[in-house]
């Protein structure tokens, strides 16, 4: 990372591959003389000082707290097609999210070629529970694989409560009063958020349709549903667990807290947001 070439390096694939994805945070986005530039206060990510950003080759500049940003920022970008968006710590938290995707409607609408056929929908689920389970399950209806998953996911629980010294009496959702739940099923709630918003931010950068989920439907953000349920063994409850217990050894009070700082970690260290790309690019292939 050098002064005047910020992210150069993680920002030369093809914006048609949706990974140009720029993170920046606690500094000032403006642009000078038609160049975007960074001024960083120094951080854990950055070091301080004035970056130029090569915008143009980028997919999306996804920008956290303690950044501001001018209106030239926006007129540069939306001339060059490159998304802005704000987000929490790490991407735990989705608040804008421009429609503009990669620059051509392929996927959403090959998107909707396999949602709105029963055939190519089953294939689509059947794909979504391999990449769950490691192996492709049998030919059942959406109903029976949704009961085999119920299955295994209560298995899930429990090893990882076990693993994680959690007191776990099963998984509990009151979507009326969600704060009524006991600290593990909210622990899972805030983790489940979290994951969410990252995979809606996939959702973004591929141009599909959040609506048309193949497994979840009544959502509006259903495929992001979709997508975040396929790290849920991998991030959503074994960082929720772990939030927990380090709260309690901790001491801390603020549960929701401590779970989003866990999975901005998280997401980080396995490049969750690219790999959630990948997987829509699997799912719904050219």
């Amino acid at each position: 990372m050098l002064s005047g070439r910020l992210g150069l390096e993680t920002a030369s694939i093809p914006h048609a591959d949706r990974h140009g994805l720029l993170w920046l945070s606690r500094g000032n986005l403006y642009v000078e003389d038609g160049t975007l530039r960074f001024i960083a206060s120094d951080n854990s990510e950055l070091k301080s000082g004035d970056y130029a950003i090569p915008f143009q080759r980028l997919s999306m500049v996804l920008i956290g707290p303690g950044t501001t940003v001018t209106h030239d920022v926006f007129r540069l970008l939306a001339r060059h097609g490159t998304a802005l968006i704000a987000v929490g710590d790490d991407g735990v938290r989705l608040y804008t999210a421009p429609p503009i995707g990669p620059g051509d409607s392929y996927l959403a609408r090959r998107q909707v070629q396999l949602w709105s056929n029963p055939e190519t929908r089953m294939q689509v689920i059947r794909k979504m529970y391999a990449f769950r389970i490691g192996e492709t399950p049998p030919p059942k209806t959406i109903e029976e694989l949704r009961g085999l998953e119920g299955v295994r996911m209560r298995e899930m629980y429990n090893l990882l409560a076990r693993k994680y010294g959690i007191e776990w009496h099963g998984r509990r959702y009151d979507r009326s009063h969600p704060e009524s739940n006991d600290d593990p099923n909210q622990a899972i709630n805030h983790a489940a958020t979290a994951v969410e918003a990252a995979a809606t931010v996939a959702v973004v950068a591929t141009g599909t349709i959040p609506a048309l989920g193949f497994i979840h439907e009544d959502s509006s953000n259903a495929f992001s549903l979709d997508i975040a349920d396929l790290f849920r063994d991998e991030i959503t409850i074994p960082t929720a667990f772990e939030g927990l217990r380090l709260m309690r050894e901790t001491g801390m009070m603020d549960l929701e807290r401590q779970i989003r700082k866990l999975c901005g970690v998280r997401f980080r260290q396995k490049k969750v947001i690219s790999r959630m790309i990948d997987r829509i690019k699997e799912l719904i292939p050219q």
